[in-house]
């Protein structure tokens, strides 16, 4: 027997829910995982990335590399921010802001460094891509990610919502 959870006009099945949660998880997981590794990391800096960049972003990026300020202010926002979005994406916790902040977060780094042809890169690569990469797929989910509020069946957000509607209604327990 199919169970359907429902949340508002949005209808679930069993699968459909387990597969948006999945997703959720693994890419707030990556997330969190990125922004942990560089905050463990004393010497990690985002200037070897920003020195990469040859697209639509480059001249921003090598005004950021050149200014210690700029630098200092892009690996703070960077490490804790990746933190931020992994944890509210896995938690569910102001998960749209978190789905689309870390889209366009991930969609900044595809246009530092997209896999386009003629474009070469001294730093390694995982795999070997052309116009997709793991940046705009891992943006790509988290857009559709934000569609669908999962949060506001399974998350703090759920909890939040529950309180407030209790709240409004008179409810108390």
């Amino acid at each position: 027997m199919t169970q359907f959870y429902r949340h508002r006009s949005h209808t679930y099945t069993n699968i459909q829910l387990t597969s948006l949660l999945v997703l959720r998880f693994l890419t707030g997981w990556h997330i969190l995982y990125e922004g942990t590794a560089k905050a463990l990391n004393p010497q990690w800096s985002s200037a070897v990335f920003l020195q990469e960049s040859q697209w639509l972003l480059s001249g921003f990026a090598e005004w950021v590399v050149s200014n210690p300020g700029a630098l200092a202010i892009a690996d703070f926002l960077n490490t804790w921010g990746l933190i931020a979005i992994g944890l509210g994406i896995i938690t569910g916790l102001f998960f749209r802001i978190a789905a689309i902040t870390g889209s366009v977060l991930l969609f900044i780094y595809y246009l530092n460094s997209p896999p386009l042809i003629g474009m070469e890169y001294t730093l390694p690569a995982r795999g070997h891509n052309l116009i997709v990469d793991n940046n705009l797929i891992e943006a790509a989910a988290l857009f559709i990610l934000a569609v669908f509020p999962t949060s506001r069946i399974f998350g703090f957000d759920a909890f939040i919502s529950r309180k407030k509607t209790k709240e409004q209604t008179g409810e108390f327990t």
